[in-house]
């Protein structure tokens, strides 16, 4: 029996073989589906192998690139291998490692940067071309042929079902205790043969424990033992705290207004400082009986559950730190039950997000006066990492903020701009902005009155004054245009200043 009982399918058992072999499947021109979201759940083996095939075949003088398609961000040994390579031509839905940015943003690799929750969409409506061959981590592979999911979900069951051929990774180091964490949701019909979906509670099941996939397609599996990336966190500086001190303080004024209970509505935390900051803000806040509709669980979330303020998470990725891990390994079934892990396209999905009435925290690289963000490009032409699935909560959201510090580059560049150089969330979709110097409320405000705010409450005091003199002359110079008042010369004058002079 393979893999210390991990495959137990007679009619899949005899297909384990090496990674050298099962990468073998992969020519040039395909695209290839892989699992991993966030670092976590992506296959351990079979890239590498893959990669050393696209180098030998680069020595050689022969070309060797494929198309990665993947749930969300992977880790170095997926993403940056390959990009060190060369080996990628185009990539989707979302990357965060540097070398393959830096490919990107050079032009090498193209990049599809789409809604987390629309991948799986796109890529069933035939948007990204056919897709030849799934490279799937997963936990077991039962004697009936399901699939134990491990620690993600990602897009998989889209690559298993839309794959012509399928490699497994089986991997030991995904506790096997994962078993019936997951509830995969098969009735995603397209359009227009669509059902609602019957979600109504955060932790509400709506499918099955199980991956699936017709054996016949399974040309490879590949037994592995390795960790996910398991990046630690930095401990968050002063102006994170700050930012968490203020949204909390905001939630306390929701609750006393009315409009939501003490316990809070579900939650959603983009990924970094700020998100876990913002936990560790609610782990001494008074709320009891959270509950959390997400995307990654990242410590902070771990935390409020160990402390039973956190009843019960629904995301569709661990994103732990080392020490995250750990505590989740020594005891993984004193959390069954309380964390659920679907497909980002239900974890992601817009008519779910508004049904639960959810409160979405996200980063942003920067506003503009008016409450437009962007999220994704610097200076409005390199790529960071992608739009995630921000959008997905945001426009959705029953309340949303967007947080940033108020500047970067120690002072060179500040977060509140007259104009966003690159706009991922129009200023209709922004509920609240803030920085480590405050806090604007944007809900029911005119845009001349969202700019008084913004400036007073998010910019840094070094900027104030020039984005005030911006609006005023601004609303001189165009008294007929006063609803959104520009200087379409000057808009841009900030992110120019910055590119000639290091400075804004």
């Amino acid at each position: 029996m393979a893999a210390a009982g991990r495959i137990t399918c007679p009619v899949l058992v005899d297909r384990v073989t090496t990674a050298e072999e099962a990468a073998r499947h992969v020519e040039h021109g395909m695209s290839v589906g892989i699992s991993g979201f966030t670092g976590a759940g992506y296959p351990k083996a079979v890239p590498g192998a893959l990669a050393e095939r696209m180098e030998a075949a680069h020595a050689r003088g022969e070309e060797f690139r494929v198309g990665l398609w993947s749930g969300a961000s992977t880790a170095p040994e997926v993403d940056g291998r390959l990009a060190d390579v060369h080996g990628l031509d185009k990539r989707l839905p979302y990357n965060g490692d540097p070398t393959l940015r830096r490919l990107i943003n050079a032009g090498e690799v193209d990049y599809v940067d789409a809604h987390l929750s629309h991948s799986a969409q796109q890529a069933w409506f035939g948007f990204y071309g056919p897709l030849d061959v799934a490279v799937v981590e997963v936990a077991a592979v039962l004697p009936n042929g399901l699939l134990v999911p491990g620690s993600s979900v990602g897009n998989n069951k889209t690559w298993l079902d839309q794959a012509e051929k399928v490699i497994l990774e089986v991997n030991s180091w995904q506790p096997r205790d994962l078993e019936g964490f997951h509830d995969v949701y098969h009735g995603t019909a397209l359009p227009p043969h669509r059902i609602p979906i019957q979600l109504t509670h955060p932790m509400q099941r709506i499918g099955d424990p199980y991956l699936r996939v017709d054996p016949a397609k399974v040309v490879a599996i590949v037994e592995t033992d390795a960790p996910d990336r398991n990046s630690p966190f930095d401990p968050p500086d002063e102006a994170s705290r700050r930012m968490a001190e203020l949204l909390v303080d905001f939630l306390r004024h929701e609750v006393a207004a009315g409009r939501m209970p003490p316990s809070l509505l579900p939650l959603q935390s983009g990924v970094g400082n700020v998100a876990n900051a913002v936990m560790e803000g609610l782990l001494d806040a008074e709320f009891e009986g959270m509950t959390a509709f997400t995307e990654v669980i990242q410590d902070g979330l771990l935390d409020l559950l160990d402390s039973g303020k956190l009843a019960a998470v629904s995301a569709t990725s661990f994103g732990l730190s080392p020490v995250g891990v750990r505590r989740f390994l020594d005891n993984p079934g004193s959390y069954k039950g309380r964390v659920l892990l679907r497909s980002q396209e239900i974890s992601n999905h817009p008519e779910l997000v508004r049904r639960l009435g959810v409160v979405a925290i996200n980063g942003m690289i920067e506003a503009d006066l008016y409450g437009n963000v962007n999220s994704t490009h610097v200076m409005g032409s390199a790529i960071m990492n992608g739009i995630g699935g921000s959008g997905d909560f945001a426009r959705n959201a029953y309340l949303n903020f967007f947080v940033s510090p108020s500047t970067a580059k120690g002072g060179a560049i500040s977060s509140i701009v007259p104009m966003v150089s690159h706009v991922d969330h129009t200023e209709h979709d922004v509920h609240v902005l803030v920085t480590e110097q405050g806090l604007a409320d944007l809900r029911g405000l005119s845009p001349t009155d969202r700019a008084e705010r913004v400036i007073a409450h998010c910019a840094h005091p070094d900027y104030r004054d020039r984005l005030t003199d911006y609006v005023e002359r601004a609303k001189a110079e165009r008294p007929n245009a006063r609803h959104t008042p520009h200087l379409l010369g000057e808009a841009f004058a900030w992110h120019l200043s910055y590119l000639e002079t290091g400075h804004m």
